[in-house]
C-alpha cells in the first residue's frame, strides 16, 4: 500500500511538472497574468505598438499591455526592462534606437541585455519642410542653407534616432557647419514645421502624410535605398547625389535569460498578428512595411546593426 501510494503520488507530481514546463524553460499556462510591452516613442511608433498589443492580445490567453515609457532617447524605457525579471511579462517595443543609446554613452548595457523576440516592421525616415519655404528638391535646401542662417533642424532629442539619421543626411550633403539642432520632443516635428519655428525635421512618412494631402508640408527625400509605397512621388536621397542608406526597424525584445519557451510563444502571436488584414491595412495608412523576422534572424540583424551603428556614430563625432 505504501509503495501504491508512493507511485501514485511520485506520478501526480511528474504531471504536475509536465504540464507547468515546455521545452525551454517555459511553462505550459504562460502567460498567466497580463505582459507588458514598454513604449519609447510616441508619434507612429506608438500607434504601431498599440495595435500590435492588440491583435497579440487576441492569440494569446492574457493581454498585452501597452506602456508608454518615454526619455532620453529610449534610454528610459530600455532601462526599466533590462532591470526586469526574464519571465515574459516585461517587453520592449524596440528599434535601432538601442544602438544609439548605446553608442552615446546613455545606458550601461548594449543589446545583448535583451533576448530577441520578433522583427515587426520597417520605416523610412523622410525630411519634410513647410512648403511655405518653396523647397522642392535638396538641392534647394542646400543652396538656402549655404545662402543664408544656420538651418534650425528638428530633432526627437539630441542622440536620438532622428537626430543621428538628420546629421548622416547633412553631412553626406556637405552642410553639416550649417545645421543648429533643435530638440521638439516625441511626435512634433508636423506642428514645429508648420508654426516656423524649425526650418526641416526628419520623421516617419505616417506623420507627415495628411499635411502632404492639405499642402502645408511638403517631404523633400526619404532616406532609404528604394522609394516607399506610402510617398512614392517622393525621391530618395540617393536619387538626388546624396550617399544615405539608413532605415528603421521595429520589433519585440524581452530581458536576457527569458525562457526560450516564452519567446517562441511570443513570437508566434507577433506573426500572427502581423498577418492579419487588420495589420496590414494599417502599413498603408501609417506608412511602414511589416517585416516580420524570428528571433535567431531578428538577432543577428541587432548584431549587424549595432557595429553599422557603433561606427557611423564615430564617424559624425556623435559616438563615445
Amino acid at each position: 500500500m505504501i509503495f501504491k501510494a508512493t507511485m501514485k503520488g511520485a506520478l501526480a507530481a511528474l504531471a504536475t511538472v509536465s504540464m507547468l514546463a515546455l521545452p525551454g524553460g517555459a511553462r505550459a499556462d504562460y502567460p498567466e497574468k497580463p505582459i507588458e510591452m514598454t513604449i519609447l516613442f510616441g508619434g507612429t511608433a506608438n500607434t504601431i505598438a498599440q495595435l500590435l498589443a492588440e491583435l497579440m492580445s487576441q492569440e494569446l490567453p492574457e493581454p498585452v499591455v501597452p506602456v508608454s515609457r518615454p526619455g532620453g532617447g529610449g534610454a528610459v524605457g530600455y532601462s526599466h526592462v533590462a532591470a526586469a525579471r526574464p519571465d515574459g511579462y516585461q517587453l520592449v517595443w524596440n528599434s535601432n534606437s538601442i544602438n544609439t543609446v548605446t553608442h552615446t554613452g546613455r545606458v550601461p548595457f548594449d543589446y545583448t541585455a535583451f533576448a530577441p523576440i520578433a522583427r515587426i516592421s520597417v520605416e523610412t525616415p523622410a525630411l519634410g519642410v513647410n512648403s511655405d519655404r518653396g523647397w522642392a528638391s535638396l538641392d534647394d535646401l542646400k543652396a538656402a542653407a549655404m545662402a543664408g542662417k544656420p538651418l534650425k533642424v528638428g530633432i526627437s532629442g539630441k542622440g536620438s534616432f532622428t537626430h543621428l539619421v538628420s546629421a548622416a543626411l547633412f553631412d553626406a550633403m556637405g552642410i553639416a557647419d550649417k545645421v543648429m539642432y533643435i530638440s521638439y520632443g516625441d511626435g512634433k516635428a508636423p506642428v514645429e514645421l508648420m508654426a516656423g519655428r524649425i526650418d526641416a525635421a526628419i520623421q516617419w512618412p505616417g506623420q507627415f502624410s495628411s499635411y502632404m494631402q492639405s499642402g502645408e508640408l511638403k517631404v523633400l527625400a526619404v532616406t532609404g535605398a528604394e522609394r516607399i509605397e506610402a510617398l512614392p512621388d517622393v525621391p530618395t536621397a540617393a536619387e538626388q547625389g546624396v550617399d544615405v542608406d539608413i532605415t528603421m526597424w521595429r520589433g519585440l525584445a524581452a530581458p536576457a535569460g527569458t525562457p526560450e519557451g516564452v519567446i517562441a510563444a511570443l513570437a508566434k502571436a507577433a506573426q500572427a498578428a502581423t498577418q492579419t488584414d487588420q495589420f496590414k491595412a494599417a502599413t498603408g495608412t501609417l506608412g511602414f512595411t511589416a517585416a516580420y523576422m524570428g528571433p535567431e534572424q531578428f538577432g543577428a540583424l541587432i548584431k549587424q546593426d549595432d557595429e553599422f551603428y557603433g561606427a557611423l556614430l564615430g564617424e559624425l563625432g556623435m559616438g563615445m
